[in-house]
């Protein structure tokens, strides 16, 4: 009897420092939502995943409240380019450049994103 060929999950890892972290599974993801990950310096980021399977990490933090909750913002798209609202202020942060849409003058930190399965790797967001 043969086993069945079962595919190792697939990871969403973040660059840190020139090294790769492993976060989560990629099907932890839930296209249109966040996921809050704890990074080893304490810090906080979002993960996003959208509907076409693209994959983004920004700093959890908004900068306008202080709080770590942008994980648990709405998101959406302005332009072509996908934003998370912040659940408490209601401003917008581009998932790619981090860059808030209602105020130029900030900005959150963005990651390098990476989906990986063992040997192999896509690159799907990165810092800009």
């Amino acid at each position: 009897m043969t086993r069945p060929h079962s595919t190792p999950p697939l990871k969403i890892q973040l660059r840190l420092e020139g090294a790769w972290l492993t976060i989560c599974d990629f099907s932890a993801l839930t296209p249109g939502r966040g996921v809050a990950a704890l990074l080893p310096d304490g810090r906080q980021a979002a993960v996003f995943r959208d509907r076409a399977g693209r994959t983004y990490a920004i700093d959890n933090r908004d900068p306008f409240s202080g709080a770590a909750v942008l994980s648990r913002g709405l998101t959406g798209s302005h332009q072509g380019r996908p934003f998370v609202a912040s659940p408490l202020l209601k401003q917008r942060f581009d998932l790619g450049s981090g860059r808030c849409l209602d105020d130029e003058t900030v900005t959150v930190t963005t990651y390098e994103v990476r989906t990986y399965e063992a040997g192999t790797h896509r690159r799907s967001a990165h810092t800009l």
